[in-house]
């Protein structure tokens, strides 16, 4: 089996044909990002950003004067996103080459300092990134320290379908398998744990999960 880490390298080209983004996994995006509830100017981390497919709904959020910091541990994800931005003329992304789950945030703050953008943002979302990792929990501790004193933190992911949609399970079951997500891994709970106002809401038969809330004084 080829690992997550270089499946996601050889197949960063295709990866919006294969991802089954509009079908299923944009209702996701769409939610988690209106629930940041962003304003124009605010800046917006977004970890495990792949090759770009939250920034159109970030740019209706952020702009004018706003910021998209993309962190990816894929360069050739990195690639991908970074096309994206010059074909739809966006100058205000930040793209940084990084592995959320070993690199310290006081490391990815200073890079993100010196491209030109706060170290601590406004939002910080993962969608569908964290149940790719094996230790979420260290790229959420890094994703708090990254948003700012009362910033939003929202995480979209995947669970098995719940109700009448149990039937899709075996088929959901293997679009994370494909994907090297662990369909078990909830790491929504984090947001529902250590966040202040959490909202809640799901898509396509609870498979898609989605939390956002506010970072707690403290934390």
């Amino acid at each position: 089996m080829i690992p997550i880490a270089d499946k996601y390298s050889t197949f960063a080209r295709f990866y919006d044909a294969m991802s089954g983004e509009y079908p299923v996994y944009r209702a996701g995006r769409k939610i988690g990002i209106n629930m940041l509830r962003q304003r124009p100017g605010a800046q917006v981390l977004d970890v495990g950003c792949g090759t770009g497919l939250n920034f159109s709904l970030l740019q209706g959020q952020v702009t004018p004067g706003g910021t998209i910091i993309g962190i990816d541990r894929s360069p050739e994800m990195l690639v991908q996103a970074r096309r994206r931005a010059e074909r739809n003329g966006w100058t205000n992304i930040i793209l940084i080459q990084a592995d959320a789950t070993a690199v310290s945030p006081t490391d990815i703050g200073s890079r993100i300092a010196a491209e030109g953008g706060r170290a601590q943002s406004d939002a910080v979302l993962a969608t569908y990134a964290l149940s790719l990792m094996k230790d979420w929990e260290a790229a959420w501790t890094t994703m708090v320290s990254l948003a700012a004193p009362g910033a939003s933190l929202c995480v979209v992911d995947m669970q098995k379908p719940v109700g009448l949609a149990t039937v899709l399970t075996p088929l959901a079951k293997t679009a994370c398998w494909l994907g090297g997500s662990d369909i078990d891994a909830h790491p929504w709970t984090a947001a529902e744990r250590d966040c202040a106002d959490v909202l809640a809401a799901s898509a396509r038969g609870g498979h898609l999960q989605i939390r956002a809330g506010t970072r707690r004084a403290g934390t």
